[in-house]
């Protein structure tokens, strides 16, 4: 199979791409179900710290996870059946309704599922055939989690972005085929995650003190931390500037367009998910050409 990936490349971005709407199939469910899965857990801590003794005598809870229960219609709650599950067809072939009641399917899920699925096919491409290919995926996928939970939560959920942080570090350790880093050396990895963490974190105590408000959430720090990680502290600067710039028009854009309330905070983590995926694909590209128009060597 490798070697006719190799001697056909278009037909790895393929499969690379179809592999996506499958995983993005299951980011739908990460992305639904993590946050409550940890307010849930948050709820339990609560109980055992403060209750009197009720949350012990009371029966133990349905099963809630990323596998249990069966996904099922919000609407009538009728289990979804495993060819209404397929991705993108499952939807156009129920016209975007459930197959039992017919209320409307979000056009979200499928709309996660071709995005894996075109990001996984431009992964495949960027790298071919390799080991960085496969971090490549993995990180790309981490991203889309945690941009959606972060736009529908304002969470960045720590057991997604520090095994994140700490799989960079240890594929620091690794080599290519080539023998060359897979994506950065151990030193410029740990340099990347220390400060990519130190960098938001200054900032936000930078602005804590001087507003009393706190600009962003922890989430934030760990996020930079890991793209620095995987990509090295030379990215850091090139993705923070990204970020910023989209955040700012996406901003804009929702107080014009939507009529955002500006006291409502806006998440980061989907902007710096994005600006880690432009530095991941086009990263060197980038800082080349920075250089270069700046006359610097």
């Amino acid at each position: 199979m490798a070697e006719l990936f190799q001697e056909l490349p278009l037909l790895f971005v393929v499969t690379a791409g179809i592999l996506g709407l499958c995983i993005g199939s299951f980011l739908n469910v990460v992305i639904y179900r993590l946050p409550i899965m940890m307010q849930r857990e948050w709820r339990e801590q609560c109980e055992a710290l403060f209750g009197n003794g009720e949350a012990e005598a009371a029966a133990e809870p349905e099963r809630f996870d990323l596998i249990a229960p069966r996904s099922a219609c919000p609407d009538c709650k009728t289990p979804i059946k495993p060819w209404h599950n397929l991705p993108l067809l499952g939807y156009l072939g129920l016209r975007g309704r459930c197959a039992a009641c017919g209320a409307k399917i979000s056009a979200r899920y499928p709309a996660i599922e071709l995005l894996t699925g075109l990001l996984s096919g431009l992964i495949a491409w960027r790298f071919g055939l390799t080991l960085e290919c496969a971090g490549a995926l993995i990180l790309t996928w981490s991203l889309i989690a945690l941009t959606f939970i972060d736009f529908d939560t304002q969470l960045l959920p720590d057991i997604i972005t520090l095994p994140l942080l700490w799989l960079g570090l240890a594929l620091s350790l690794t080599q290519s085929s080539a023998g060359a880093p897979l994506f950065v050396t151990p030193q410029t990895a740990i340099i990347g995650a220390l400060a990519g963490y130190l960098s938001l974190w200054s900032v936000y105590w930078a602005f804590k003190l001087l507003t009393g408000k706190e600009g962003m959430g922890h989430g934030d720090f760990k996020l930079l931390a890991a793209l620095g990680a995987w990509l090295g502290w030379q990215m850091l600067l090139l993705i923070v500037i990204l970020s910023a710039v989209v955040g700012l028009i996406a901003a804009i854009g929702m107080m014009v367009l939507r009529g955002h309330d500006r006291q409502i905070p806006i998440p980061f983590g989907p902007y710096l998910a994005t600006a880690g995926f432009v530095a991941l694909v086009w990263g060197p590209e980038l800082m080349a050409a920075y250089f270069s128009a700046s006359g610097m060597q």
